[in-house]
């Protein structure tokens, strides 16, 4: 059997991360390549491989909830931020942990990628 994934690992404590907010369900943490002043990633707490793999929608709503409470806590939900969700290889996801990346601090261009 292979070990957790990484961002198991950072939920259940085994691997230290800058936690920014938490809920029963899911948390928050830095990245640690960040692409933007605010860069924020914030994970469920049960494994999913990727937004594909949710099932239950009370975990996508605890996540949406949570990185608006970050976003908030930052102090970019009024000048504006992004939420973005890589799914698989082609969407860019490099961790196989369903995840959302709390984006803000700077104007953010369009299209992205």
């Amino acid at each position: 059997m292979s070990a957790p994934c990484l961002f198991c690992r950072i939920a259940s404590g085994e691997i230290p991360a800058a936690i920014v907010a938490e809920r029963e369900s899911c948390l928050a943490f830095r990245d640690i390549a960040p692409q933007a002043p605010v860069h924020v990633l914030v994970i469920p707490r049960v494994h999913a491989s990727s937004l594909n793999d949710v099932s239950s929608p009370s975990v996508l709503a605890d996540l949406l909830a949570l990185a608006r409470d970050v976003a908030q806590q930052e102090g970019v939900a009024e000048s504006g931020y992004r939420v973005v969700v890589n799914t698989n290889d082609d969407g860019g996801q490099s961790v196989a942990h369903v995840h959302l990346h709390v984006l803000g601090g700077r104007a953010l261009r369009w299209p992205p990628g």
